[in-house]
């Protein structure tokens, strides 16, 4: 029997270790259940913190942790996924194409950021999407200091008012700053189409993030969207037009378009509709978790967002579920009601959360210490020690805040 994985981020990871976790318990060996993971790279990145410097850093090995629970590393991309005969097609770095059959498939592809059609986007805008983006945009930040301080070099501007948006824009005045020296009168500007900063977050936190910004002299344009970008800067839809060498887009994901392939429904961003064990309807043996799925987190209607805080645990149990049928166990409903979120904002620390509500729990620099801890203790990988890797995903207990 084969169980396949496809992705090896948050989602698949946890996928990979909790199927693993289970074969264990149930005494059943590698030969007779085999877990395999297709990637690119035997790598999870750090997504959360690519709007941080330095990201050619924030990556984590996973080959020793795989090894260490005797999962199957598969090096390449799915570039198709057939459900009736059961087959993925793999395209390997070398340009050759392999397929790999399953028995049970998890798909975990996560998501890209969403570009829409917008005049020069494509040409003159950053992001910090993917590993790739935030180099590029590292890059290009340091590279402004060579460059002679006009035509808006130390203005930038970030298209998008939610999440990762304000870690982006809350950051940069830092970020300027070591690069440009402390004499540079940098600038930063929030583009947000809404007529509030942070409109997913309801009013709540509203007034810690304006007093962030405001303390960090972060300006902001609402109710205005960008129309275009040229060379000389980015147009609004109010028809201002803001000279800057870099604009930034912080404007939404959608899901991997792998999705597509599986003939099932999805959602306006893309993700696969699951049932409550994460298994997609009229699919036979396809789960799917983390950023690929719309997933009910309860009974109150509150569904799992692109995040990893909940690609972890839709992982763990999507891999669980996986495994379990191959091995004649009952799945395990997916639930996670423990919601929070943890806001970076720069040098005026960060805010916490909890629940649905966004109840604002902790603020300032006692929040950043709690944010620090996330983002490098609470997102990277178990240690490559096969009972504390193992131990790490049962589903019960990943993400469990």
């Amino acid at each position: 029997m084969r169980l396949v994985i496809i992705g090896a981020g948050f989602a698949g990871m946890y996928a990979a270790l909790s199927a693993a976790r289970l074969r264990e318990i149930q005494g059943v060996s590698p030969e007779a259940l085999e877990i395999a993971l297709v990637a690119p790279e035997p790598t999870l990145v750090v997504r959360p913190r690519l709007y941080e410097p330095k990201p050619e850093t924030l990556t984590a090995p996973l080959l020793d942790v795989l090894e260490a629970i005797d999962v199957t590393y598969v090096q390449g991309s799915a570039e198709t996924v057939d459900t009736k005969s059961c087959m993925v097609k793999i395209a390997t770095a070398k340009g050759t194409k392999k397929t790999l059959s399953y028995d049970r498939l998890v798909v975990t592809t996560g998501s890209r950021l969403f570009r829409p059609n917008i005049p020069g986007l494509a040409g003159h805008g950053f992001s910090v999407d993917s590993l790739d983006d935030a180099i590029a945009l590292d890059k290009h930040l340091h590279g402004l200091a060579k460059r002679p301080a006009t035509n808006g070099r130390d203005t930038v501007v970030v298209a998008g008012g939610g999440f990762t948006g304000i870690e982006a824009a809350t950051e940069m005045p830092a970020r300027l700053r070591d690069i440009l020296g402390t004499n540079a009168k940098s600038r930063v500007i929030i583009v947000e189409r809404n007529n509030a900063i942070a409109p997913d977050m309801g009013a709540g936190p509203r007034p810690v993030i304006e007093d962030a910004l405001h303390k960090l002299g972060v300006e902001t344009r609402l109710g205005a969207g960008v129309t275009s970008l040229d060379q000389s800067g980015v147009t609004l839809s109010s028809g201002e037009h803001i000279e800057t060498e870099t604009v930034i887009w912080a404007a939404g994901i959608r899901a991997a378009p792998l999705t597509a392939q599986i003939p099932a429904e999805r959602d306006s961003f893309g993700r696969l509709l699951v049932d409550r064990c994460l298994q997609v309807p009229g699919v036979q043996g396809v789960f799917a978790a983390g950023d690929a799925a719309r997933a009910a987190c309860d009974d109150e209607g509150n569904y799992a967002l692109m995040s990893c805080q909940h690609a972890t645990r839709m992982g763990a149990f999507a891999g669980n579920n996986a495994a379990a049928e191959l091995l004649g166990l009952p799945t395990r409903p997916y639930h996670q009601k423990a919601y929070v979120t943890c806001l970076d904002l720069g040098e005026a620390g960060a805010l916490f959360t909890r629940g649905w509500e966004r109840n604002v729990e902790i603020v300032g620099e006692v929040a950043k210490k709690t944010k620090r801890e996330i983002n490098t203790v609470w997102i990277y990988p178990p240690r490559a020690e096969r009972a504390v890797a193992l131990a790490s995903a049962d589903p019960e207990r990943v993400t469990d805040l």
